[in-house]
């Protein structure tokens, strides 16, 4: 039986052979149009979300930078004249003090009167001298003067500790501390409250704690949207590829569920590289320093912040001045963006257009042997080993500045995390490989097809 004007017939149809374009058809573009929207909401949203928790974590990484914080001198200055001011204001001599401090003033009467003793009764050559001597010696009793001594000293010691001579004596003090502070500075804190109050304005807030609480918040609830929208995200493509399986026998829906799988691809895609990949964060929590018996603190000290997309990774090496970095920049973005985008397009067109074209050397070189020069899963892979040595680094280095012992106390925190733009490009990577074995998949069945067999 000669079937070679059979095979041949089906040779002429568009590859892969598929029927015709009926009910069917159009009931699956319905369905995975809704799948497909889907998506691209949720990944809108999550892309959006993405943006937004960068942009409260830059502005909480300003406003607690440890430059406006622990490396500014305006902040030590103003907390250790605080300290010190405290310190005076609490200050009351004990009796202990009191007791100490008149047998100081005991002693020095006692050398005062000793030494005026001594030039009165020393050797006198002129007339007054020997008068004013003799006048002494004949009116004045040594030992009722040396006797006096104590009560003398208990009437100083109780004016100096008298409540108006203390405040006195504290305000002097207090106010050379601050003229010290004044002339000690960076000029940090103009600029630090200038951000503030920005921020604060911003944010709707009074004060740092407030800031600090609602920016905790805020970002506590975009995580769980944004993983929230990742799931969904996924679970659509996933429903496109369950469709796969319950229509792998129906040959002539395949042309269209392929196409319609390669704009959940895109989506994947597009997504993926808009997305942050990777958040570095390192905080100090906090900083207790004991100084002169006080609690000297520090809280919330960024010390590094960095989140970036493919497409800002991309961005900032091209706009780098060193050609070394635009020569990455530049092929990272052909070989991560340009060519995944465009060997969708030409899995596309293979799929659905004529033989002429889906046959073309350009079309097939980029839909089926290509794949070696499309880094999409080597950035998987990268981004995956660069978080695992920075994560291993930044916990290291915390590690190095954490102590506890009277003296210092320092409770760093180590936020560095994959973030969810990491796990959408893992599954549009995924997704193409998937893709790929089927795309092959038809390819060999349409070459099986079209053979044309010599007649028995």
């Amino acid at each position: 039986m000669n079937i070679s004007k059979t095979m041949q017939s089906r040779s002429e149809q568009p590859n892969p052979p598929g029927g015709k374009f009926g009910l069917a058809n159009i009931v699956l573009i319905l369905e995975l149009s809704i799948l497909l929207f889907g998506e691209a909401w949720y990944g809108y949203h999550l892309q959006a979300l993405s943006q937004q928790r960068e942009q409260i974590k830059r502005d909480y990484s300003t406003v607690n930078s440890i430059t406006f914080g622990l490396f500014s001198v305006d902040t030590w200055s103003s907390k250790i004249g605080s300290v010190v001011n405290r310190l005076v204001s609490d200050y009351n001599i004990s009796p202990q003090q009191k007791k100490a401090l008149q047998a100081q003033v005991e002693q020095q009467l006692t050398g005062l009167i000793s030494k005026t003793l001594a030039d009165i009764n020393a050797p006198k050559k002129s007339l007054i001298g020997r008068i004013k001597k003799l006048a002494v010696n004949k009116f004045v009793d040594e030992d009722q003067i040396y006797a006096q001594v104590p009560s003398f000293a208990s009437t100083i010691v109780e004016k100096v500790c008298s409540p108006v001579s203390t405040k006195r004596l504290k305000n002097i003090v207090t106010s050379k501390v601050n003229e010290l502070a004044a002339q000690t500075n960076d000029s940090t804190e103009a600029i630090s409250a200038m951000l503030a109050t920005y921020m604060y304005h911003k944010y709707n807030v009074a004060d740092s704690s407030q800031f600090n609480q609602q920016i905790s918040s805020r970002l506590a609830s975009i995580t769980v949207v944004s993983y929230n929208y990742l799931y969904a995200m996924l679970g659509c493509v996933l429903a496109a590829l369950l469709l796969w399986l319950l229509m792998r026998n129906m040959i002539h829906l395949h042309g269209t569920l392929f196409f319609m799988s390669l704009l959940f691809a895109l989506v994947l895609l597009a997504v993926g590289i808009t997305s942050s990949l990777i958040e570095v964060d390192a905080q100090l929590q906090s900083l207790n320093i004991a100084i002169m018996g006080q609690d000297l603190s520090f809280y919330n000290q960024d010390l590094f912040f960095q989140s970036k997309s493919i497409v800002e990774i991309i961005k900032t090496l091209v706009r780098q001045p060193k050609p070394d970095a635009v020569m990455v920049g530049v092929l990272m973005l052909l070989f991560i963006v340009i060519l995944p985008i465009v060997r969708i397009i030409a899995k596309g067109i293979h799929i659905l257009g004529n033989k002429a074209v889906a046959e073309n050397k350009a079309v097939l070189y980029l839909a089926f042997d290509s794949a070696k020069w499309d880094m999409a899963d080597v950035m998987v892979v990268g981004t995956l080993m660069t978080y695992i040595g920075l994560n291993g680094i930044v916990k290291s280095e915390l590690t190095e500045i954490e102590f506890h012992n009277s003296y210092l106390n320092t409770t760093p925190v180590n936020y560095t995390s994959l973030q969810p733009g990491y796990f959408i490009f893992v599954g549009y990577v995924i997704f193409t490989f998937i893709l790929a074995f089927i795309l092959n998949r038809i390819r060999a069945r349409a070459t099986t097809d079209t053979r044309v067999i010599p007649s028995s």
